[in-house]
């Protein structure tokens, strides 16, 4: 009596282990009656028919697959090694069952061709500088090939881009260049704007020579706040640009008073000899008069 009670016991226990399935909450199920699809179940317990119905689990938390680096030529024929991250996950688990042997596999390689094909038709500048661009290209392309598996493909990232040393050098040489231009353009229009300023302020003293006086009082102030042993007093030249007109004049008029001068001297030359003359005639006439 005992051995049949035995027999009963574990083939209860065997029907019982091959026809309840207990799945988590990011799991489902998908069923196979027969070989026939029945769908998907789950979460929770899930009761089968031994040896009738057979299910497979699928995850559907999102997967993380690191794309290995690639060797991709670019369009304007640099060599170059990119590696990137895909994220996506099972939106319909029946799909990713009957339509595709491997999902992730069949990912995989759909994001590692589909990296390859599309960087090949950028060029390095525009690889570099719109990744952001690129980076929604291989999404969209990348999801609307894995939409018949049932997979969602949610983000797409290029994580490193690997140049050639050469390259490398050369596009150091072209950052370089480009700061030393960007570094004169500034330094242009600062000194520009300065001139802009230093002529308004001309102006400005010119309309009122005032402004000037202020400004070195300002400008002592300042020196004298440093308690500097020694002060500069800037001496305005107002104060001696009549002394500089005068010197001007004097000048100016240098040669017309010394042509007067010699002139007044050829007068008194003239007038001096003109006299001795007159004396001289005189003592001559007097002499002859008594002889007569």
């Amino acid at each position: 009596m005992s051995t049949p009670i035995i027999t009963i016991v574990v083939v209860v226990l065997f029907i019982l282990a091959n026809a309840i399935r207990i799945l988590k909450e990011y799991e489902r199920g998908v069923i196979f009656r027969l070989g026939r699809l029945i769908g998907a179940k789950g979460p929770g317990l899930i009761l089968l028919i031994p040896i009738v119905d057979k299910m497979q689990r699928v995850d559907l938390r999102t997967v993380t697959f690191d794309v290995p680096p690639q060797d991709v030529i670019t369009r304007d024929n640099v060599t170059i090694k990119v590696n990137a991250v895909v994220y996506f996950r099972v939106l319909d688990a029946n799909k990713a069952i009957v339509n595709v042997e491997n999902y992730l596999m069949a990912t995989s390689q759909i994001a590692q061709t589909t990296l390859r094909s599309i960087l090949g038709q950028f060029d390095l500048d525009d690889l570099l500088a719109n990744r952001e661009h690129i980076n929604q290209k291989l999404q969209q392309i990348i999801d609307d090939q894995t939409e018949p598996w049932g997979i969602k493909v949610s983000v797409v990232e290029v994580k490193n881009v690997d140049l050639p040393a050469e390259m490398q050098r050369a596009i150091a040489r072209q950052a370089e260049a480009e700061r030393e231009r960007r570094a004169k353009i500034i330094h242009a229009e600062g000194e520009f704007q300065a001139a802009e300023q230093l002529g308004a302020a001309a102006d400005i003293i010119a309309r009122n020579p005032a402004t000037l006086q202020l400004r070195y009082l300002q400008t002592l102030t300042e020196i004298a706040a440093e308690h500097n042993s020694t002060t500069i007093f800037p001496l305005p030249i107002d104060l001696i640009q009549p002394f500089i007109d005068l010197t001007r004049k004097h000048a100016e008029m240098g040669p017309q008073l010394t042509g007067l001068a010699e002139k007044m001297r050829d007068q008194q030359g003239d007038e001096s000899s003109g006299g001795a003359t007159g004396e001289s005639s005189e003592g001559e006439g007097g002499g002859e008069q008594p002889s007569q």
